[in-house]
């Protein structure tokens, strides 16, 4: 593969992750809107709190499309290596805003608890947060497959965001269901509560996440392992290669290496292959950036990747 087309390929990916990352932000507004209804409707602090959950989702989309749209900028003077870890910092901020809204979920589940209040058309209103909480499990389940296909931090966080929401909001509408039918009123304030604790659980996961790519986390062992397979393969003519290394940023892929030749080799013939394990690397790692540094076999280790 060449560098035309991993170029062109990343264009398209680029627009088809910023068009995700759009409809990402129309969807969220449709569904707090929804779920703003049903706590219209019920009066329910638990569907409050779901809603209010509603608006995070709403600017964590804002963030991931300005995320995603930097991080597909082209590298320049002052960013030599690509702008692809700005997702990184769009998945931090939603973490964030998680914790703050589970804080304030909290705040209102403690009021309520004060002075809890029988529902207001509960099945109505748990009609309506139904059909907001199914069409946030599609939406989900696409942002999780897009992320990964595109190595998108930015669109796999917020995925999996809302698909904790998602999960709270079936416990949510199971819960209000035993609130109704047992006339327990006091469930409404605790199952907001333990909304608020499963958001912050979700919240502090996708930070943690976020902070290991900002630390430049190595691929991870099924892909390291490839990547050594395809190196070992296509170094037929090196005599060594050490010194293996690799790191995430966003979707871009950064391996790099030491490949020890015969001192006797041309510089031609060295550059073939590096060349050829290049191509191998991209051909299989769409985004992977290849760095090998060639040495005379007096550098020679006698260990790392295997040449077969």
């Amino acid at each position: 593969m060449n560098a035309a087309t991993i170029t062109m390929s990343d264009d398209e990916g680029g627009r088809l992750v910023k068009r995700t990352a759009v409809y990402t932000v129309a969807i969220a507004c449709l569904v707090l809107g929804i779920k703003y209804l049903a706590y219209l409707v019920t009066g329910s602090v638990a569907l409050f709190s779901d809603a209010l959950e509603s608006i995070v989702n709403v600017v964590a989309g804002l963030i991931a499309l300005w995320a995603v749209t930097v991080s597909y900028k082209p590298a320049d003077a002052d960013h030599p290596f690509g702008h692809t870890k700005a997702e990184y910092f769009s998945a931090v901020v939603e973490g964030v805003l998680i914790v703050l809204a589970s804080l304030l979920i909290l705040r209102e589940a403690w009021y309520a608890y004060l002075e809890p209040r029988a529902m207001d058309a509960p099945l109505l209103g748990m009609a309506i947060n139904g059909v907001a909480t199914a069409i946030n499990a599609f939406w989900a389940s696409v942002l999780i497959r897009k992320g990964r296909e595109h190595r998108s931090p930015a669109l796999d966080a917020d995925g999996r965001h809302i698909m904790a929401d998602v999960v709270t909001s079936v416990g949510v509408l199971a819960g209000l269901g035993v609130a109704e039918a047992t006339g327990w009123v006091i469930l409404d304030p605790l199952l907001a509560a333990l909304v608020a604790l499963n958001i912050l659980r979700e919240g502090w996961k996708v930070v943690a996440a976020s902070l290991s790519g900002l630390m430049d986390q190595a691929l991870d062992g099924p892909d390291d392992t490839r990547v050594r397979e395809i190196i070992s393969t296509m170094a037929e003519g090196a005599l060594e290669v050490h010194d293996v290394r690799t790191r995430i940023a966003g979707r871009a892929i950064f391996i790099e290496f030491h490949m020890v030749v015969p001192s006797a080799m041309s510089v031609g013939d060295a550059h073939v292959i590096c060349d050829r394990i290049e191509d191998a690397v991209q051909g299989e790692f769409l985004n992977a950036r290849v760095l090998i540094h060639v040495e005379p076999e007096a550098e020679a280790k006698q260990i790392g990747v295997p040449v077969l």
